[in-house]
């Protein structure tokens, strides 16, 4: 069967049950509501997972299911690199974030990404140690500070409220995720005025190294065809997909 996963709770499961109910597909949970398994009307060739957003990109990364919606955020954290491991089929229109470098406001000299490098710079010469950056997308930081040409510093994994740290004292710097930018002001941040790493969005996405049997294909492609009639999704998955 095809397996198709989408976020099992919050806002995201509801946007994504009401894209699916505005091509006409209509969900129905098959292990009660608390279950982990559903099915589409008149897809009986389809299994649906509800899985967390962050397991969808590592499911889809690992094969383990054809398709996923989630923030392409998480799918570029999980794999920086596309080619060859994931297409992403189309945006959705919903699930809005933007990955952002934010600093303390009252870095009053600090605006732009070479702003934070003399800072990092400084900052490892006066405390021999280097600036503190917290975040959960570590990958997404490298990348996009290696094109700042920044390297005087270091990742703090964090696993509770980003934009926290620096209030606490365990990190100068964050990367995090952020809709509207109020939480950041609340704790006394500031986005970088070009550090804005990805404007992120809920997308469809398919695995490459996925089981993609005749029927398997042949299922997306009717899927694809019903949710979006007027575009031609599949033909550029099937250009990438392996012979099966």
């Amino acid at each position: 069967m095809l397996t198709l996963a989408i976020p099992s709770k919050g806002r995201l499961k509801d946007n994504c049950n009401a894209w699916f109910a505005q091509a006409g597909i209509v969900m129905e949970q098959t292990a009660g509501a608390r279950g982990y398994r559903a099915s589409f009307a008149g897809f009986p060739d389809v299994e649906v997972m509800l899985l967390s957003a962050s397991e969808i990109a590592s499911s889809l990364l690992a094969g383990d299911i054809n398709l996923g919606i989630t923030g392409e955020d998480l799918l570029r954290e999980e794999a920086p690199e596309l080619t060859g491991r994931m297409h992403l089929i189309r945006p959705l229109g919903f699930g809005f974030a933007d990955v952002v470098v934010a600093v303390s406001q009252y870095w009053v000299d600090v605006s732009t990404m070479a702003d934070l490098d003399d800072v990092c710079a400084a900052y490892a010469h006066t405390h021999r140690r280097r600036l503190r950056v917290a975040t959960k997308y570590a990958q997404l930081t490298r990348q996009f500070f290696a094109q700042a040409r920044i390297s005087d510093y270091r990742i703090v994994p964090s696993a509770g409220a980003t934009e926290g740290a620096p209030a606490a004292g365990t990190a100068e710097v964050i990367v995090d995720i952020t809709t509207t930018g109020a939480t950041l002001r609340d704790n006394g941040l500031k986005i970088l005025d070009d550090g804005v790493i990805l404007k992120s969005q809920a997308t469809l996405a398919a695995s490459l190294t996925a089981d993609w049997t005749e029927e398997t294909r042949q299922s997306c492609a009717t899927l694809l065809a019903k949710l979006d009639p007027a575009a031609a999704l599949y033909a550029p998955l099937a250009a990438q997909l392996p012979p099966p």
